[in-house]
Formats: structure tokens, sequence, C-alpha cells
């Protein structure tokens, strides 16, 4: 047997990315006992800025050589990668070095999310549950298929797209003009459609019915870790209209799993899926994330991906208890069963209320000066909780927090339960301020009339 690594009492650890996410991450692990110094992406925002030091280096692919050198320098003992894109360039696999750990997976793993292609070829050859589907890369040939499916359709990027690559469709027409958006319709020119090179694939999948959730695990490469699951909210509007987004909001724990089901997803999807990487030459290591549907028919597979969610990774951080950094850690050096403590969680819920800029998902203007963070946060009686996340903000010439992206907060709320909690982040989310904010006041509604009859 492998000896079980010992994480150090002391840890100087590099977090990667500057989202909403990463701030979750940093608050999350600035409250461990065995952090020495957090370095952060010096182009992340304000939130997580206050939470560590900035790193002189840059932080991409293309710089890794120099960023490999300052890592010995600092004695960098661990790498947390939140975002997808670094992981689908491999730079997990260049950062990681004897000593130096790198929580997220592979180029070849990362592979689940950034390739759908691939993570539905991975899925047939694991016999792992999820929608029928087919692969195509001809714009003609998709758009003859999209044209036959009378009972309506998913029609899919296949690369990354920022959780804006997924459409469902009721219709022929509307799967044959989602194909035309994601790939163009010039055969001789595949990747010029909406999304780039990573429409030059798409997925056109049936659709499938019932409630949507998603499972998290943590995954060391030998064992598994399943977190309590989360429910997101992905379109717009309230209601569950209007286009997709990266996420409006999310709750953790959903009631909508029960005990056998969760048993079901980890043993036909989670462990299955891992077994199968492995059958193919991949260790995988990281997050786990499997977008789920309840179907009639049992859990079905809707999407991997190979990191923690924005915003789910708010109110799973919110809830979780014990030293969330030791278990960053042991997950990235292979050594989960070592750990006595392990994780618990907060007998709470938390709700995720996403604020966000006037004309998201599409065109934004940016510079919005914000208010009212202190006052969100002061909402609440004794034994609640409100932490505002910051995502799209920055730093303004005057010193001023101004918006800077399409989701600019993550306004999170943690109280007995569902119904309190959405609540509760709601009347925090309207202390929030700027030109333009709007967000969704439903959050968690899919299930609140079943819990409040």
């Amino acid at each position: 047997m492998p000896r079980t690594p010992i994480c150090p009492d002391r840890l100087n650890v590099l977090l990667i990315g500057g989202g909403g996410r990463e701030h979750a991450l940093a608050w999350k692990m600035r409250q461990s006992p065995r952090l020495g110094t957090l370095w952060v992406d010096a182009t992340a925002n304000p939130g997580i800025l206050a939470q560590g030091r900035a790193c002189p280096e840059p932080i991409s692919h293309q710089t890794r050589f120099r960023l490999n050198r300052w890592c010995e320098r600092e004695e960098i003992g661990l790498i947390v990668i939140g975002p997808e894109v670094p992981l689908a360039e491999g730079l997990a696999d260049e950062l990681a070095a004897d000593g130096r750990f790198v929580f997220g997976p592979g180029k070849a793993g990362a592979k689940l999310e950034s390739d759908k292609a691939w993570a539905k070829e991975i899925m047939r050859a694991g016999s792992i549950p999820t929608a029928e589907g087919r692969i195509f890369t001809r714009p003609e040939q998709a758009i003859a298929y999209a044209e036959s499916r009378e009972e309506g359709c998913v029609v899919k990027a296949s690369g990354l797209a920022a959780g804006k690559g997924v459409f469902v469709c009721d219709t022929p027409d509307e799967a044959v003009n989602a194909v035309r958006r994601i790939m163009g319709e010039d055969p001789e020119r595949l990747g010029r459609g909406e999304f780039g090179e990573a429409g030059s694939t798409i997925v056109i999948e049936e659709k499938l019915l019932g409630q949507e959730m998603s499972v998290l695990a943590l995954v060391d490469g030998r064992s598994i870790w399943v977190l309590d699951p989360c429910q997101d909210h992905k379109q717009l509007g309230e209601g569950d209209v209007g286009p997709n987004t990266g996420g409006m909001g999310a709750y953790c724990p959903t009631p909508l799993a029960t005990d056998d089901v969760m048993r079901q997803i980890e043993r036909d999807v989670l462990v299955a899926t891992v077994d199968t990487l492995r059958r193919e030459g991949i260790i995988y290591q990281g997050v786990l994330y499997a977008g789920m549907m309840l179907t009639a028919g049992g859990p079905k597979v809707l999407e991997f991906n190979c990191r923690f969610g924005d915003p789910e990774c708010q109110p799973i951080m919110s809830r979780l208890e014990g030293d969330v950094l030791e278990v960053i850690w042991a997950t990235a050096a292979g050594g989960l069963d070592g750990i006595k403590g392990g994780l618990n969680a907060d007998k709470r819920t938390s709700c995720c209320v996403v604020v966000c800029s006037e004309g998201y998902p599409g065109p934004i203007t940016t510079g919005h000066r914000i208010t009212g963070i202190e006052a969100a946060e002061a909402c609440g009686e004794p034994g609640e909780d409100v932490v505002v996340f910051h995502a799209g903000t920055a730093t303004s010439a005057d010193g001023d927090l101004v918006t800077s992206g399409g989701r600019v907060l993550g306004v999170t709320a943690t109280a007995a339960d569902l119904p309190r909690a959405q609540a509760l982040a709601n009347e925090a989310a309207e202390k929030i301020e700027f030109a333009g904010a709007f967000f969704r006041r439903d959050i968690g509604g899919r299930v609140l009339p079943a819990e409040t009859g």
C-alpha cells in the first residue's frame, strides 16, 4: 500500500482564478490554521485580493515556466486552480512538481468538460446513464438531423462556452437555429459560429424531463468524497425563462435527492466515471461535478464539469465545516483516506443570489459604483449569516468598488431552512446598489412549494 501523505502544518498556497468561486475558496481557506501565505492572481477581483497577496507573475499557460520558478522561490506547497480554461489548457500538468501539489485534473481529465463529445464517448464506454445523443462535425449533417427531431432536443457546443453553449429546443426550427448559431453554416469554415472553435463539434441529445441538480465530489485519484447536492439556476429570468447564463443562483443542500438516489449517483456515475477514466489511462484528481437530471427512469448525466461550479461553490463553502485547506491538499496529494476529521456540513441551508449587470448575458456597461455590501452582510437574525462574494468587481482609479462584469456579486445567506435562506438572500441582495443591478428572487423556488405545502 502506498504511504498516505501528511499535510504540512504550514502551507503556502497559490489560488488561480478571479471570480466568485475563487473568492469563496479564498474566504474558506483563510479560516485554516495551516495556511501560511495565500497568493492570488494579481488580476483577481478586490474580494479575492483582500484575502491574500498578489502574485507578481502573470498566471497563464504561456507563463508556466516563469510561474514554476516563482513557485519554487516562494515554497508554494499547493496550487488551487478554480476555472475550467487553465485546466483545459493543461496548467495542472505543468505546475505539479516534487513537494508541490495541484488541485485540479490534468488536461486529459479536464476533457470531461472541455470536450462534450469525448465525454459522451466516455459515458458510453462506462455504461454511465445519460441522454441518448449524436455527435456532429458537419453543419449540414447536424441540420438534417435537427430537422428530424420532432420531439425536441438539446443542442450543445462541444467545447467551452462559459455555460452559454447549450440550447434546449422544443421544435425542429429551434434546433436548426441552434446548430447555425453554434457551428455557422459554411461546412468549409467550421468554428465560425458564436462560440468559435468551441462550436466546431456539437452534440445533439434527447431532451430529458425532470428536476436538475448538481452532485460534486472530491476525487484524489483513488478515493471519492461526495458533497451535499446543490441545485443551480441557469436561465436568466424568474420561473426559469430566458437564455442560459453562467448561473443566476444556487442553493445547498437540495431535498430532491434521497439517500438511495445519492448512492445510485455515487456508484453508477461518479465511481463509474473515475473507473472508466482509469481504464483509459487517466488518473482523475480534483472536483468531479456531475450535472444530473432526475428522470422517471432514474438519474441521468446532463454534463460533467471538472471544477467547482460558480455559483454552486459559494453555498457549498458557506456550509462546510472543518479544515477545508487540509482536505483540498489531501485531494491533490492522494491522501483523502488519511484525514481523520474530514469535512462535515452545517445543518443549515445556504442560498446564493447573483446580482447582475443590466444587459447580461448580452452586452453590458461596466464601471458603475457599487454600494450596500456592508448593509447586506448585516442582514439576518442571530444564528444566520450573510456573506457577499465578489465576482465581476474592480477598484476604480478613485478607489471606488465598481462593476467589471455581467455577474457582479454572489449574495449568500445561510439560515435554518431553504424558505428562510431564500428570503434572507433576497433581503440582503436588495441592499446592493449599482446602476442596472438585477437578480432573480426565486432561487430555490422549484422545490419550495413541496416544502411549504
